[in-house]
């Protein structure tokens, strides 16, 4: 996914001379090739992502958009304030891309865990989340970014993540993306984010689960809780599945739009972390499997 992300936001520097990179001191080995090819647009911030935060919003109020790049607790927990009054409030083009989203960082603890980080960005009302499932919705993610910029928060995994679609899908904020065809009507799934991999993944393999049907929605905000309803009613049973604890996270945020019509709050199952894999080091499968995220747990 990092690849994918510096491919698509060199190609996109290329056409549009006000994107700009701020990094507070990391992101070596993927940020290189932004930095040799524009290096009046590439910022090192250092340790000090409160000013990181703060350097990209005034860039951003000067015209930029500008895309601020760190492993994911470090732009949003240690700069939430700065997030919240100088880049929502004010509606500013910048996009907070944070890297290993979920347990990716699982063997360096609970500093480096992003299992609330949904529950932070997603009540900012102009924030736009994007969390692609695979390195194709990464490369549509970018593009609808670059073509709307907006306060925006970018979660990516770490790397090695597969190609899920054939193709690089269409997105729009709040609309299910087809990944899997099943019974019309019937049980249907839907991840955003990593998550999207491990159900696909659930699905190949277990033969009785072939009638189901899986969507990912990589692109989602407070605003586009209208849109939720009618994408519910088309199924018997929406079970949604996230690499973040369920509190504040993507199914709870899917149950609050559903409460528009209570009538299908019934149709509802989340699967997310058990809060339990908090206080575990150890590699992302094993954090993911602990939390409950395995075969066994998402069919239940």
């Amino acid at each position: 996914m990092r690849n994918a992300f510096i491919s698509e936001l060199i190609a996109a520097a290329e056409h549009n001379k006000k994107i700009a990179l701020v990094v507070g001191d990391l992101g070596y080995g993927v940020v290189e090739p932004f930095a040799t090819r524009f290096p009046e647009r590439f910022f090192n911030a250092g340790v000090a992502e409160q000013n990181m935060m703060g350097l990209a919003a005034g860039l951003a109020s000067e015209g930029f958009h500008v895309f601020v790049y760190s492993i994911a607790n470090f732009p949003t927990f240690r700069c939430a304030e700065q997030i919240r009054n100088d880049v929502d409030y004010h509606q500013l083009s910048v996009t907070v891309v944070a890297v290993g989203g979920g347990l990716a960082y699982g063997n360096l603890g609970y500093s480096h865990h992003a299992v609330q980080d949904y529950a932070l960005m997603r009540v900012l009302p102009h924030m736009l989340i994007a969390a692609p499932g695979d390195p194709l919705e990464v490369q549509a993610c970018m593009r609808y970014l670059v073509d709307n910029p907006q306060p925006s928060y970018l979660r990516l995994g770490k790397s090695g993540e597969p190609r899920i679609h054939g193709d690089i899908p269409v997105v729009q904020p709040g609309q299910w993306v087809a990944v899997r065809h099943g019974r019309s009507g019937g049980q249907a799934y839907l991840t955003t984010g990593a998550a999207l991999e491990a159900v696909h993944r659930m699905l190949v393999d277990q033969s009785d689960m072939r009638d189901c049907t899986l969507f990912s929605m990589p692109l989602w905000s407070m605003k586009t809780k209208p849109a939720q309803a009618r994408q519910i009613a088309a199924f018997e049973t929406t079970v949604t599945v996230e690499d973040h604890l369920m509190d504040g996270g993507f199914g709870s945020w899917l149950l609050e739009a559903a409460c528009a019509e209570p009538a299908l709050l019934a149709r509802l199952r989340i699967k997310a972390l058990d809060a339990r894999v908090c206080g575990m080091v150890g590699k992302q499968a094993t954090l993911n499997a602990e939390g409950g995220l395995t075969a066994a747990m998402l069919c239940g």
